[in-house]
């Protein structure tokens, strides 16, 4: 195997599921999230050489970020409201290790899912985008700058509004 097939292994095959929790958090959509991290991958195949010991993950998490929002502008109609795949979703729910107690504890715990889901993909890009390389992906603050490429005080700022909106529109739900 060559030293660059090598190092794409190590650096970016590790952080595939990441990379894909992204892209499919940004372009709501199953199919155009495994195009999007497909073209990551070949960016950052022809990238490997340039990689720096720098955080691996943060590495590749740009680029797929970068890459949705190119990928999305080209092939997506910006009136499109994307919609996801229920059963998927029910899927991945019954598949849980430790599952509810009841079948009305599950229907609760299912409808709860749904509408924390839907209440983070409305939000807007930005802020969605923050808020899933914190909480979702765990990335610290220095590293969704530097993934986002703003200042960690932008970080903490859109990360604060985010969760404010997802409270107040999850608030507003259960009212």
């Amino acid at each position: 195997m060559s030293d660059e097939r090598t190092r794409f292994a190590n650096v970016v095959l590790p952080h595939l599921g990441d990379a894909y929790a992204l892209a499919r958090w940004l372009a709501r959509n199953d199919s155009d999230a495994e195009d999007i991290v497909q073209e990551a991958c070949l960016r950052a195949f022809r990238g490997i050489t340039g990689f720096s010991d720098i955080n691996p993950r943060g590495w590749l998490l740009s680029i797929v970020r970068n890459t949705a929002y190119t990928w999305l502008k080209k092939h997506r109609d910006p009136k499109l409201v994307a919609v996801d795949n229920v059963e998927e979703v029910e899927r991945a729910d019954a598949n849980w290790d430790a599952g509810p107690a009841s079948p009305e504890a599950a229907l609760i715990e299912q409808a709860d899912a749904a509408r924390l889901e839907a209440a983070i993909a409305a939000l807007p890009v930005e802020f969605r985008e923050t808020l899933v390389l914190r909480d979702v992906e765990g990335l610290d603050y220095r590293t969704i700058a530097e993934v986002t490429g703003v200042p960690i005080g932008t970080v903490m700022s859109r990360l604060a509004r985010a969760r404010r909106r997802l409270m107040a529109q999850l608030g507003k739900e259960s009212a």
